[in-house]
């Protein structure tokens, strides 16, 4: 029995390097095969009017106590001018399909308040207006994405609005702009034609909306001949907010057809993480892995919807020129008990974070179509990247995470292959880990590994050919748990140094359970 005992346990011990060996996850990357660009305005930003969103959020007023440039938070400028942000979505949103822009122009103790019917009916003062907005894309550094009112408004009423923010020949309008206080034009880089046209923009029927956005391209013009050609503002149709492709398929078969009077440039699709179904109910804060597994499981299904709609749209264009938009994404939780529901004010958590990774490498897997993103929303809505209390803000894990991604802007995706593995809770199986690689606009290999495993850390090993390897480093986003938050008093998900090893063309780390790590390699 002796023997025997020892024998077992000799046995079990000399199998342990096996059982590690076989617990590695291997990476390989060819940097010789280049795909298409990662569209930097994939990691575009929506601010709609709703909640505290952009009263309070962004817009103080000039005369707050909190610091701030013409009304407007200097900490949040600051904040998001580390982002890079490409491009903001703005005024909506179901609020888009309401708002009409002369209200919000002119001295601001003479703009008329109205209700603000789409969220919560609440009281707009419309203090912050088309300029108050560009005053605000032009401290952070963005281009405007502008969604006009198709619903409650007209071509007329879109068409002067254009005309006061892009108009450069002196015309009434562009004089009104001027004496407001801004006589350069603005660039608009998109315009919205519509927001969820299918729904709150109208209740409108796929044909019923085709024709209208045919009118709305054909009138609705930038018009400074400096923002045309190849720095044309680029007009985005509505697209589906379901799987269904039937609104796809109409908007590009009449795009199909288009004459020289009017085109658009790509078709937006809404999606959000809601993982058990309308309305939205999963905590966003102390909850535990069932709900984390379930929300993972649920916004995986990104990747099929893309490509869903990406084969209808291949039917009518084939070359890819009209890019799929899907300007609103994102975790949509069950409101913060004691909050306003129609705020939609939710926590953000170590599982936001690793739900913008998996979206945003879903989005750069499919870079040859998606070449615009808006995660909803940038500011104290849904999946923030930034809260706010008054003078207080915090960062949260979300934006985090976009700010990981920065390198990850405008760089070549490149091919990368891998073995998942699984990872499994509750009768829930999910991808043990996912990755992504791309050349930057530096030369530097990027690769990103999110570790989905909440409980067991992942050993990587990676082969990268056809570059040669110098020097890496690496950074890490994890908490003590899936429901770790940041608060004002102590922000405790923030990026950490890793530790990653570089030996002849050879990589290896260990990427922390629950985690999104970022590697940058270079040559």
């Amino acid at each position: 029995m002796r023997r025997n005992a020892v024998t077992f346990a000799l046995a079990a011990i000399l199998s342990l390097p096996a059982l590690a060996a076989d617990n590695v996850i291997h990476v390989s990357i060819d940097a010789s095969k280049p795909g298409p660009k990662i569209d930097r305005n994939i990691f575009g930003q929506f601010a709609e009017n709703l909640g505290h969103g952009l009263y309070e959020g962004i817009w103080v007023g000039p005369g707050s106590s909190i610091p701030n440039t013409r009304g407007i938070r200097n900490d949040v400028v600051a904040a998001l001018k580390e982002l890079k942000v490409p491009n903001v979505r703005w005024p909506g949103g179901c609020f888009a399909d309401q708002y009409h822009w002369r209200k919000g122009i002119g001295p601001r103790d003479k703009r008329p308040a109205t209700v603000n019917s789409a969220w919560g009916d609440v009281i707009d003062t419309n203090a912050f207006g088309t300029d108050e907005f560009m005053d605000f894309i032009q401290q952070i550094g963005s281009t405007p994405y502008v969604s006009i009112n198709i619903g409650s408004g007209t071509p007329q009423e879109a068409a002067e609005w254009l005309e006061y923010m892009t108009a450069a020949a002196p015309t009434a309008l562009a004089k009104e702009r001027a004496a407001n206080g801004h006589p350069e034009p603005y660039k608009v880089g998109f315009l919205g034609i519509g927001n969820e046209s299918w729904d709150c923009g109208g209740a409108m029927t796929p044909d019923y909306y085709v024709s209208l956005m045919k009118v709305y391209s054909r009138f609705v013009l930038n018009m400074n001949p400096a923002q045309r050609g190849k720095d044309q503002m680029l007009k985005i149709a509505v697209g589906p907010g379901t799987p269904d492709t039937a609104w796809t398929e109409a908007v590009m078969q009449a795009w199909k057809k288009h004459t020289w009077a009017w085109d658009i440039n790509g078709v937006s699709l809404h999606w959000y993480t809601v993982p058990n179904g309308w309305p939205p109910s999963t905590a966003s804060e102390k909850f535990g892995l069932d709900d984390y597994v379930k929300t993972l499981k649920s916004t995986l299904f990104m990747d099929e919807f893309l490509r869903k709609q990406e084969a209808m749209m291949d039917k009518y264009d084939p070359e890819k020129k009209v890019t799929l938009t899907v300007d609103e994404w994102g975790a949509w939780h069950a409101p913060l008990s004691g909050s306003n529901p129609a705020f939609l004010v939710q926590q953000n958590s170590v599982r936001d974070a690793i739900l913008a990774s998996l979206n945003l490498n879903i989005f750069a897997r499919h870079a040859d179509h998606v070449r615009m993103a808006n995660i909803a929303q940038m500011i104290n809505v849904l999946q923030a990247m930034i809260l706010t209390d008054k003078q207080k803000m915090v960062l949260t894990p979300t934006y985090y995470v976009f700010k990981m991604y920065v390198p990850f802007q405008d760089a070549i995706f490149i091919p990368v292959a891998f073995d998942a593995g699984t990872y499994t809770h509750g009768g829930v199986t999910l991808p043990r880990v996912d990755a992504i690689a791309a050349k930057s606009a530096d030369g530097n290999l990027l690769l990103e590994i999110t570790n989905l495993d909440a409980e067991n850390p992942a050993m990587i090993d990676v082969d990268v050919a056809g570059i040669m390897t110098k020097s890496a480093k690496a950074e890490t986003l994890t908490g003590v748990a899936v429901d770790s938050v940041n608060t004002f008093d102590a922000p405790a998900v923030v990026p950490k140094p890793a530790a990653v090893k570089l030996q002849g063309g050879k990589l290896s780390l260990t990427v922390e359970p629950r985690s999104v790590t970022v590697v940058s390699i270079e040559p």
